[in-house]
């Protein structure tokens, strides 16, 4: 396997130091420093030379062509939750975005003491987006495990992961839609596409093959390749272990070593996933599962974004859990 470090760092990272990230003066080719000072980002959002990438506390990070950033607000109908990991996640612009200036959003809010997640659409009007729609509310969520991810398939279909709100059985729990994937139907109503997920924070696809990333429980974090209807074994079975009626991952980081899997994409035919605590983006074979790459040196990363062209990448060492350095966050950009 290679590795990619960022030159500057190699003497961090071998004195075990690598949740740092370098100033972006520092980053060399082939990476470049997009856009510096974003504040927890979560989701990337590219259309035409622009970007919109949500951010924990409430917020749309626009980059405009020029490198540019304005932070827009968020009105959202209710109050974000303040709990560890929750907050604006979830975000994808609609395929008319263009034209509609709507996107869908994914956040965790607090109401009569009780956090919940909430999927809904947003609209950008003056310069602020503005909650007009809920498409699901309600949803158990605890401290942790709120998934968060929307990701639009070829046909423009939304996609929603939904972690177990720390409350394993429910993934088993087809009358729940926690620690599922979750498909919006021609009625704008959200069905169960698969179950048996702990905490899903990543979805891509490789034509027709559908990808997801997931958090193991302690080590043992999984790619599966999704199938709509099945069931991917949590808490029943994780990592390796098998049981007739479930699906075993893809690929698993074993038992010796977690990653703690978010965002992903494919990027000149494989896939690059972005690891929290790996601090880094792996890069895999997605016909052999084989780890092709691992690319590091920048703390932890949430997500990456492919336009076809080239790679984007967020940090979010100021989640709360990271080691920030000046100028964190960053939009990265991966010029191989």
């Amino acid at each position: 396997m290679r590795k990619i470090f960022v030159p500057s760092l190699s003497l961090l990272l071998l004195a075990g130091c690598n949740n740092a990230a370098p100033n972006p003066e520092e980053a060399t080719a082939p990476f470049e420093a997009v856009a510096t000072e974003l504040e927890a980002p979560w989701d990337i959002n590219k259309t035409g030379q622009e970007f919109y990438i949500s951010e924990r506390p409430g917020s749309v990070a626009h980059i405009a062509e020029d490198g540019t950033m304005t932070r827009q607000e968020v009105n959202f109908s209710d109050a974000l939750s303040g709990a560890a990991e929750a907050g604006f996640l979830g975000f994808v612009l609609k395929p008319d975005f263009e034209e509609s200036q709507e996107a869908y959003g994914y956040y965790v809010y607090e109401r009569d003491g009780n956090d919940y997640n909430k999927i809904v659409t947003l609209v950008l009007e003056d310069g602020q987006w503005q909650e007009n729609r809920v498409l699901l509310e309600g949803i158990p969520t605890g401290n942790v495990h709120h998934g968060g991810r929307l990701e639009l398939d070829a046909d423009g279909t939304l996609f929603a992961t939904i972690g177990d709100a720390s409350t394993p059985d429910l993934a088993q729990d087809l009358g729940s839609v926690n620690g599922k994937i979750l498909k919006l139907n021609n009625s704008n109503e959200f069905e169960i596409y698969s179950h048996g997920h702990r905490n899903p924070q990543g979805i891509t696809w490789d034509e027709e093959t559908m990808y997801a990333s997931e958090h193991g429980q302690s080590a043992n974090d999984e790619i599966n390749i999704i199938e709509e209807g099945n069931n991917y074994g949590w808490p029943t079975i994780e990592g390796d272990e098998t049981e007739e009626g479930m699906e075993s991952p893809f690929f698993t980081t074993g038992s010796d070593e977690t990653w703690a899997p978010s965002g992903m994409d494919m990027h000149n035919g494989s896939l690059y996933v972005a690891a929290l605590r790996g601090t880094a983006i792996k890069v895999l074979d997605p016909e052999t599962a084989e780890v092709l790459d691992s690319i590091e040196g920048f703390g932890r990363v949430r997500d990456v974004f492919s336009d076809g062209d080239f790679l984007y990448f967020i940090t979010n060492n100021t989640d709360g859990r990271g080691t920030p350095v000046d100028g964190d966050d960053h939009l990265y950009k991966l010029n191989e």
